[in-house]
């Protein structure tokens, strides 16, 4: 694991190198409860089946990079999207990425691209969120009752090293009555780069609302709805969602060259 210093904290990401010369680079964003080790096997695997470098990296408080000293607000995601995510990529050189983002990374990457849309080269998000739907508190509050009735807290700990703040900061946050409002809509239309949209039919925290109303924001997004899918895409389709990444940065590097 490597680390490096992001808005005065250390974060943990790793690397993994391109296999082919001329690739991209992607930067692959984790979901709310996420971090490094949580995407398993799935960066090396993108890297494979692209050939780019790939580097995923655990946002401050996740995994083992150093918490926000501040109390989360209900703007953390665009805290993340406007401060640390360009910081990050300037510590590591990286001037036109290819995100990937899921669910809250999925979010993220959309704030980014529509405050910078000169910057990214594109985005692909799995199950983001645009606005707070009635589906997305249920199943919160859903996982809210699994977290007091099950062994999730200890589970949660082989990879975090703070899993209580990590699944509070998250939990609370979205069943916060100041949440409600949250939305970030208004960043799609400044969007100028290309945009693969996947989430899965038997999401559990969201309707097909969510991508539908990116593609009616930026002209040429590109949907992918999984059918015997929940809100991890990457793990309950791997092989559609790996194709569909593939054959899509495949297509934005050709348009790039």
């Amino acid at each position: 694991m490597k680390h490096l210093s992001v808005c005065g904290l250390r974060l943990e990401y790793r690397d993994h190198p391109a296999a082919a010369p001329g690739r991209p680079t992607l930067v692959v964003l984790h979901e709310g409860l996420g971090c490094v080790t949580l995407w398993r096997h799935f960066p090396e695997q993108l890297a494979a089946a692209t050939g780019c470098r790939t580097i995923v990296w655990s946002r401050a408080g996740y995994g083992h990079s150093q918490p926000w000293p501040q109390a989360r607000t209900p703007r953390y995601m665009h805290r993340e999207a406007l401060e640390a995510l360009p910081e990050f990529l300037a510590a590591l050189e990286i001037e036109r990425p290819l995100l990937v983002g899921h669910s809250d990374g999925g979010s993220i990457a959309l704030i980014y691209a529509g405050a910078f849309p000169e910057r990214p080269l594109g985005v692909a998000v799995m199950a983001p969120h645009e606005f707070v739907e009635a589906e997305t508190l249920a199943g919160i509050r859903a996982a809210r009752e699994t977290w007091e009735n099950s062994d999730w807290r200890c589970k949660l700990g082989r990879y975090h090293h703070l899993p209580e703040q990590v699944f509070h900061d998250w939990n609370d946050t979205w069943l916060s009555p100041e949440f409600r409002d949250w939305n970030i809509e208004a960043y799609l239309p400044a969007i100028r780069c290309p945009v693969l949209a996947i989430q899965g039919e038997d999401d559990e925290y969201a309707t097909m609302r969510q991508i539908d109303a990116i593609a009616a924001a930026v002209p040429g997004t590109e949907l992918l709805k999984l059918a015997r899918c929940g809100h991890s895409p990457h793990r309950d389709q791997p092989a559609a969602v790996l194709s569909a990444l593939a054959a899509w940065v495949g297509r934005v590097s050709g348009s790039c060259r």
